[in-house]
């Protein structure tokens, strides 16, 4: 799902502008928990609400105690990778993801939220697991903005967007007020100036020392450039009751090309929150999307994922998912590959669509039959293989003993995994 930064500058880029669609592909990137984020926003100097993780009812009464106000009162967060905790509800009943409460309640709370699953308008309908809570100060703010760092394609460089007004959808705000919203490019090779961090702060209305609230700005410039962000979304940037600006929540979302470079922050993601079978394709160098069909593709490149998916489409059938094996996938890439799609209950049959051009069509089929071989092929399996060595590619499937069924070219590859389905 696109942040709301993204889709703001998408909508400003226009419908069908290049811009507009690049906003709306499949990016690589992960993310981590609010908790996680704001401690990492803490390192750059960034002011975050007080906040304690816990991962048991235990620390999680114990964190209670620490962090309730002057009333006793305390803020109770569920930590999901997706937006909308507030309004959403546990499949337990339990309404709400977040919650500010007596600590007295925190125990009670926490023994209904740990280990549950949270269901929100992000989540989908099988919702998100809760593992952690964060137990968090209540805050007195004074008001509430929103801010915004991502890449913006339009510009080639990294775009901050803000707004006097935050906490609600900034979406809407933008239809109905397009002037409250502030877009300031920074070049890439200059970094941010004092001049560009000011004309935010202006634009942001700050009403307390703006040379401290342009130094929290210039922060969240410096996170998103040193830890290889694709996104820094701060929603809502609040101003305390004495002028200082303060993360209250934000989205990470880091560059997962640039791993190497932050392993620190790779080892942080939480692999509960994200699909079994990405995680899975991940670890073999594959790229992998789940979508709710019943036709298994494997391909290489994802333009020939595209195409194979809207052909599929075409012919009156639906795929199960994007899994794109690459250039130069090896044999047990091949193998891994196959051992997703079988694994997924809902695939009913599986269609291979190589262009072997780095990637040579008889090693491509020689791991299909391998893999076929491994994981036990209950489904039916349509191969269509072109380009380098793709006679030899072909004569490997021919005699394999396998009941794979060879097509011509993708139009016949589609159709005949269609028809396999309805047989």
């Amino acid at each position: 799902m696109l942040s709301a930064a993204a889709r703001l500058l998408a909508k400003d880029a226009g419908p069908g502008s290049l811009a507009a669609l690049s906003q709306c592909q499949q990016l690589r990137f992960f993310n981590v928990h609010e908790y996680q984020g704001a401690q990492l926003m803490s390192k750059f100097g960034v002011n975050v609400p007080p906040g304690i993780p816990a991962k048991t009812v235990e620390e999680a009464a114990a964190a209670a105690e620490k962090m309730a106000d002057e009333n006793g009162e305390v803020v109770i967060k569920s930590q999901i990778l997706a937006g909308g905790r507030g309004l959403g509800r546990f499949t337990n009943g339990l309404q709400g993801g977040v919650h500010i409460v007596p600590k007295e309640r925190a125990t009670e709370l926490a023994r209904q939220m740990l280990g549950g699953t949270l269901v929100t308008k992000q989540t989908g309908p099988a919702g998100k697991p809760v593992n952690t809570l964060l137990l968090a100060k209540k805050m007195k703010l004074k008001r509430e903005m929103y801010f915004a760092i991502l890449l913006d394609r339009k510009t080639a460089g990294p775009m901050m967007i803000g707004c006097s007004e935050g906490g609600t959808s900034i979406e809407d705000l933008a239809e109905k007020f397009p002037e409250k919203i502030i877009k300031v490019g920074i070049d890439p090779r200059v970094g941010i100036t004092d001049a560009q961090a000011m004309t935010m702060v202006e634009g942001l209305q700050v009403t307390g020392d703006k040379a401290a609230a342009a130094q929290q700005i210039k922060g969240l410039y410096e996170l998103f450039v040193k830890c290889d962000c694709t996104m820094v979304e701060v929603n809502p940037l609040a101003e305390s009751l004495d002028g200082q600006l303060i993360a209250a929540d934000a989205k990470l979302g880091f560059d997962d090309n640039a791993g190497y470079r932050q392993k620190e922050i790779v080892a942080q993601v939480d692999e509960s929150q994200i699909d079994s079978r990405e995680v899975a394709a991940s670890k073999h160098d594959l790229n992998y999307i789940g979508l709710d069909g019943n036709i298994g593709c494997m391909v290489n490149g994802a333009g020939l994922a595209m195409a194979t998916m809207d052909i599929i489409k075409m012919h009156g059938g639906a795929p199960a998912n994007f899994l794109d094996v690459g250039g130069s996938a090896s044999e047990g890439q091949v193998v891994e590959a196959f051992k997703i799609l079988t694994g997924d209950p809902q695939v009913k049959a599986i269609l291979v669509n190589i262009f072997g051009g780095i990637m040579k069509c008889d090693v491509i089929a020689a791991g299909i039959v391998n893999a076929a071989k491994q994981v036990g092929m209950k489904v039916p399996l349509v191969v269509r293989l072109e380009g380098t060595n793709v006679t030899r590619g072909k004569e490997i499937l021919r005699t394999s003993g396998m009941a794979i069924i060879a097509a011509d070219d993708l139009d016949d590859a589609a159709k005949k995994a269609v028809s396999a389905i309805k047989a």
